[in-house]
């Protein structure tokens, strides 16, 4: 594997890129045209090499300490110095990043940086490890919004399916990990409320981002939010029930919530005219 490639795997590029090409196709969906899709696109995708970089210069000795050679510090692929040089480069170009869509888009994505960095230190291992979630997947499509000509207005149920979505999110994506987060230290909300509690968070998060992304728009539901929202009320239970039925382990109710995130992003995408 080539050095740029070794660095860009400590981005944690997986959910970051899904983040960065969910936000492009919105960018397109509410109207963005020409440079600004590709602007968009790497704003976001600052915020999102931002934060994974600086998580891995972080958790670099925790890391070590438990053996993650998936992770290319502990494994000796790449040094911290190099990681943590990226992180700071990313950090630094968000804002530069949006200053073309004028002051405050500028302001929105640097907000969505500083939240999910304040993700990685110090709220991580704390009772509000939700917050920047919260925040940060609330204000990205408030800024592909607003970075519009004229600078419109997003609407408040998008604002609202996004940060609920993010928190969704959040719970979703630890919970295969919760036990190995716990042995070395990690203390965020869901590992606070266990697996149970995190399942159930992450449910009713993404089925209410669901609801909200339904009936928010003006008009009537269209069949396919109907449809939607009728696949995540069925899907989270089976999820569940499964989940129960092998005794605790929570591959099944991790992959129901995967599947609503999912249909929630979609909805998202194209979720029709917003300004």
């Amino acid at each position: 594997m080539s050095r740029a490639l070794t660095v860009i795997k400590s981005s944690h590029p997986e959910p970051g890129g899904a983040v960065t090409v969910a936000m492009t196709l919105l960018a397109i969906g509410v109207g963005h045209r020409g440079w600004a899709i590709l602007g968009v696109f790497l704003a976001v995708g600052a915020t999102q090499l931002s934060v994974g970089w600086v998580n891995d210069w972080l958790d670099a000795d925790r890391d070590r300490a438990t053996g993650r050679t998936d992770k290319p510090i502990a494994s000796g692929a790449v040094s911290r110095r190099t990681v943590g040089t990226a992180g700071l480069t990313a950090s630094l170009a968000i804002p530069l990043l949006g200053l073309p869509f004028g002051l405050l888009p500028t302001v929105l994505i640097t907000l969505v940086g500083v939240s999910a960095l304040l993700y990685d230190w110090p709220l991580k291992s704390t009772v509000f490890s939700v917050a920047p979630y919260l925040v940060a997947f609330g204000l990205l499509p408030a800024f592909v919004v607003v970075a519009l000509p004229g600078h419109p207005a997003p609407p408040v149920w998008l604002v609202a399916a996004g940060a609920l979505l993010g928190g969704g999110a959040h719970f979703a994506n630890v919970l295969p990990d919760l036990a190995d987060d716990a042995a070395t230290g990690v203390r965020g909300l869901p590992h606070r409320l266990g697996a149970t509690g995190s399942s159930i968070s992450a449910a009713l998060l993404l089925l209410g981002a669901t609801l909200t992304l339904v009936l928010g728009p003006p008009g009537p539901p269209s069949w396919a939010g109907w449809a939607a929202a009728t696949a995540s009320v069925v899907v989270l239970p089976l999820g569940w029930y499964a989940t129960r039925r092998a005794k605790g382990r929570g591959v099944a109710m991790f992959r129901a919530v995967i599947l609503v995130a999912l249909i929630d992003v979609l909805l998202l995408i194209f979720s029709g005219r917003v300004v």
